[in-house]
């Protein structure tokens, strides 16, 4: 069911395409290869993975279903369509080089394609979307580098930065810092998934090799006064998406999760929903759920909103075109 009560325009920053699948075009890309995928469902008809370890695994068996460029691109305009019905103006997703290998597909062809998708999207709805490329951090330095470079290398007006994905707990920092060195002196925006799994060092240790402006998750800094201190003052932006740490087990109910501590705090958080149909939410949910749960206004969420255009990686006239958009939504709000 759509969340979307009409009041506030959202934006997200932290979603993967491929995790983006929703089951029903999921099933639909099954009967079209005439593939099985019954196993990936409950009664429901919703993903039935237990464990991060199935979790896994299903996300590479519903993205093997995905193997043409018309494919990607349905997918991508379908997920874009999607957030625009929760009154998103705009998104930002994950993309995989490793995924387009898989499925036999050139970067440059699975580039375009998402990019078909996301135009689509815009022509039907006014949805703007951008791209980043990741690195998968336990697929090995090598691997992360060359996803590096095919970002730099191939060129998209919607494919704007550069981030990295994957176990945390593998492989130290210092030894992928080539990788965004590489994605920075091409001018790409730079993020990195840190402080999910990994704990407040993991943060850190982001900011001090990677030099981002934007943490994947990053929760886990609350444990540490100091960092959250560092955040606040360098203005680092945290991509926080609740459900997906409570489907993950990081908390075990929203009402212990720390975004709230962190916005408290001064700490520039925003919404997002992470590989949304596989943890049962969606971003408007996100955004009804946890404003419920902490008691946020509509200026609250206002401000996650605007967080995320001033963290966006998207050109400065694409951000004011989304913050006229953003206020001309809250000057339409009734007054009490």
């Amino acid at each position: 069911m759509l969340e979307n009560p009409g009041l506030i325009p959202r934006a997200e920053l932290h979603a993967h395409i491929e995790g983006a699948a929703l089951p029903d075009l999921v099933r639909q890309q099954a009967a079209k290869y005439n593939e099985d995928v019954s196993r990936l469902f409950d009664e429901n008809g919703e993903y039935n993975w237990t464990d991060f370890t199935t979790f896994l695994k299903q996300y590479d068996d519903a993205a093997a279903l995905f193997k043409t460029e018309e494919d990607y691109a349905l997918l991508a305009e379908t997920y874009f369509r999607f957030l625009a019905a929760e009154g998103a103006i705009y998104g930002e997703v994950f993309i995989s080089p490793d995924h387009a290998n898989l499925a036999g597909l050139s970067y440059r062809a699975y580039l375009d394609a998402l990019g078909e998708g996301i135009l689509r999207a815009r022509q039907a709805t006014g949805v703007e979307g951008r791209l980043i490329a990741t690195g998968v951090r336990h697929f090995g330095v090598d691997s992360v580098e060359r996803a590096a470079k095919a970002a730099v290398e191939t060129p998209h007006p919607l494919m704007t930065g550069f981030g990295f994905a994957g176990d945390e707990r593998q492989g130290h920092p210092s030894n992928f810092a080539k990788a965004f060195d590489i994605a920075r002196e091409a001018g790409l925006g730079l993020t990195a998934h840190a402080g999910e799994f990994g704990g407040p060092e993991s943060v850190r240790d982001a900011l001090d090799f990677f030099k981002v402006s934007r943490i994947g998750h990053g929760v886990r800094a609350i444990e540490d006064g100091a960092l959250v201190e560092r955040l606040v003052e360098e203005g680092i932006t945290l991509e926080c998406c609740p459900g997906s740490n409570i489907s993950l087990g990081v908390y075990e109910h929203l009402r212990f999760h720390p975004i709230e501590k962190l916005r408290a705090a001064g700490v520039k958080v925003t919404v997002s929903s992470d590989d949304p149909p596989f943890f049962r939410t969606t971003l408007g949910k996100e955004y009804v759920n946890t404003a419920k749960q902490f008691g946020w206004t509509l200026d609250v969420e206002a401000q996650m909103t605007r967080n995320s255009i001033e963290a966006a990686f998207c050109d400065a006239q694409t951000k004011a075109d989304l913050m006229a958009k953003l206020d001309a939504a809250i000057a339409d709000l009734p007054t009490c």
